[in-house]
């Protein structure tokens, strides 16, 4: 089965022909770093005007790529929440319009379980059930992957977002946007006990996090030197910073699975690809002799191929949407 998929939900524009939920034919990627870098952050309205320039040149590539004739696409699927509402609505127009003109199909997929899906590419032999991490900019949640189209949130943040907080701290030392992979490199030559940052409890569930104390602990600090004139170790408080993170993910992670009786653990999302975090995963694994899969870096980030994978499995369980599907800012998975 060959599905054309589109994902807009914040800044990449990205068209990808998947093949039975496994196999990425293509994957058309155009990231807007470039156009946000000046504003040390995504500026929404300029996402969505570079969507709809784009969308439409991509899907082209794509086929073109795939060796791949629009006559031979069994359907299409969208990324349709949550993301940025106006950056959505371009991908789900353009899906909407696309299934109409072919005839086909239009499967709407969430973007969390999307992320999911993309280890379903890097390792063909993943099945569920399987406990998951999804950790990005605007999620981090602990998934229980009881099926393919089967999930229940086991855990997730009560407030900032892992990647937020990679972002904010990027932001507040002054590195380039996107920060994260600048916070990583910066952390390779840092003492990650020079600066003590706090691990956030949540009462009610063990498995919750939060990040905003830990967010506020980094600025403090910054600020705290910037008014002194004290000098500040760039290199540790990164290093410190992302042990703090590592270590509010990875034990709770090792707990639930321990918990769930799962040995299959997956990682996904913009964060898994922070170097730190995915070490402590492949120590914390083979420790418990458990199975851990994480993606490349290529397919941590947003991607349009990951949806196609997930999509396949939303159209085997009969999902399917019509032309009043809406696009969404917000939506618990």
């Amino acid at each position: 089965m060959l599905i054309l998929s589109v994902e807009s939900t914040c800044d990449e524009t990205a068209v990808a022909i998947t093949e039975n939920g496994r196999r990425a034919l293509t994957d058309q990627i155009f990231s807007q770093t470039g156009l946000h870098a000046v504003y040390g952050g995504v500026v929404p309205e300029i996402a969505s005007r570079s969507h709809v320039e784009l969308v439409s040149r991509l899907s082209e590539r794509a086929l073109e790529a795939a060796g791949v004739t629009k006559a031979q696409l069994d359907a299409v699927a969208v990324s349709y929440a949550p993301g940025l509402i106006g950056a959505v609505l371009v991908g789900v127009s353009f899906a909407k319009a696309a299934a109409y003109a072919l005839g086909i199909p239009l499967i709407p997929v969430h973007h969390i379980p999307g992320h999911i899906a993309a280890n379903y590419i890097a390792f063909p032999e993943l099945e569920p059930p399987f406990l998951c991490l999804a950790v990005s900019g605007g999620n981090t949640l602990l998934v229980d992957v009881r099926g393919y189209t089967d999930m229940a949130v086991m855990g997730a943040t009560r407030d900032d977002a892992a990647g937020e907080c990679f972002d904010k701290t990027a932001r507040v030392l002054g590195l380039p946007y996107p920060g994260g992979k600048y916070v990583d490199a910066l952390s390779q030559t840092g003492d990650d006990t020079k600066y003590a940052l706090p691990r956030a409890h949540v009462e009610g569930n063990p498995y919750d996090m939060s990040f905003s104390g830990l967010k506020t602990a980094v600025v403090n600090l910054v600020h705290h030197a910037e008014q002194k004139g004290e000098a500040l170790d760039r290199e540790s408080l990164c290093a410190s910073f992302s042990r703090a993170v590592s270590e509010t993910l990875v034990p709770r992670t090792m707990r639930l699975a321990k918990a769930l009786d799962y040995e299959k653990i997956a990682v996904a999302g913009g964060v898994a690809a922070n170097s730190r975090i995915r070490n402590d995963f492949k120590k914390a694994a083979e420790a418990a002799g458990a199975r851990l899969f994480i993606p490349p870096l290529s397919l941590c980030g947003d991607n349009a191929a990951m949806i196609g994978c997930q999509a396949y499995y939303e159209y085997l369980a009969g999902t399917r949407a019509g032309s009043d599907l809406d696009a969404y800012a917000n939506m618990e998975l």
